[in-house]
């Protein structure tokens, strides 16, 4: 099967057969992080950077990881670094960095839509790492991955999502994914944090976290975004954690063999407890590792995609 993408900007330009294709893919680019010697020349010559408009730890480090595990070239610029700081524009910064025969970009920005601009305007690839409030597709990918790992399928499952959804790029590409991947998804989450309408994406929505963790294959604890909010959606901490937190109590209504995941960071005693997030029901360390199998999946699939993957 061949993968002809370009770019990698969200989960909805995806197809089931190919994001089956990145799972195969990146089951197959795992094996390489448990090698004496984690790299392979695959992408030599390649050269992968990594434009990050906002922070981040286990994205960009992962990105990072798995350009040199393919032994690519990786280089990292952030915009306070950069020249936007001068007054340059987004494109014009982009151009010059392809100018420089850059093979990809991956890029993280505030702005919904930026990683869009810049694929509609350049002739490198690339890769969305998370755009406001809109998609995280890599995350999303990692996430099915690793569920999938778990249980085996991604078809038939009850995938709960709770927390902060408004503010969610995670949550609107797993909702896209899982759904496309025949899961069920149920949304949970204060009336003030849950868009509108954000059950044409294909999800349910209740405001009883009882109602979303009953019956669940899956529990994704969402972390509240405090730096994208514009005014108090919730009154404190300890009130939001006694009625959203995901405790030891509250699991008694998910199935027996339920996973716990979490995209990071954790706020631990708030979104999640201690307890949980340690427990043996968590998989959130297992997303971080399959995180770098996944984008290694991406990068060799857009560099290599007019390429058989079975070659």
């Amino acid at each position: 099967m061949q993968f002809a993408k370009k770019d990698i900007l969200d989960i909805a330009s995806l197809s089931a057969e190919d994001i089956t294709l990145i799972l195969d893919t990146a089951e197959k680019m795992k094996e390489i992080s448990s090698r004496p010697v984690k790299k392979v020349p695959t992408l030599r010559g390649k050269t992968v950077v990594l434009f990050f408009y906002e922070a981040s730890t286990r994205t960009r480090t992962s990105f990072d990881i798995a350009a040199k595990r393919l032994s690519a070239d990786s280089i990292s610029i952030s915009a306070s670094t950069s020249s936007i700081v001068k007054g340059e524009t987004l494109i014009d910064t982009a151009k010059n960095i392809e100018a420089m025969n850059a093979d990809v970009i991956v890029m993280r920005h505030s702005s919904s839509g930026a990683p869009h601009l810049l694929a509609r305007s350049l002739k490198a690839s690339v890769i969305n790492a998370g755009d406001g409030t809109h998609a995280h597709p890599s995350q999303a990918l990692l996430d099915m991955m690793t569920v999938r790992e778990n249980k085996g399928t991604l078809k038939g499952l009850r995938i709960a999502i709770i927390g902060d959804i408004l503010h969610s790029r995670v949550a609107r590409s797993n909702i896209a994914g899982f759904t496309k991947m025949g899961s069920e998804v149920v949304l949970a989450g204060p009336p003030t944090m849950m868009p509108r309408d954000i059950e044409s994406l294909g999800a349910a929505v209740t405001y009883n976290i009882a109602e979303a963790v009953e019956g669940a294959d899956v529990i994704m604890m969402l972390r509240i975004q405090k730096e994208r909010q514009k005014g108090f959606l919730f009154s404190t901490e300890r009130e939001y954690a006694a009625v959203y937190g995901l405790s030891k109590k509250r699991l008694e209504g998910a199935k027996k063999d339920v996973l716990i995941m979490h995209p990071g960071p954790v706020n631990r005693g708030v979104e999640i407890s201690p307890e949980v997030a340690d427990g043996p029901y968590s998989i959130i360390l297992d997303q971080v590792t399959n995180g770098v199998a996944v984008r290694m999946s991406l990068l060799y699939l857009v560099l290599g995609g007019a390429r058989n993957v079975a070659d």
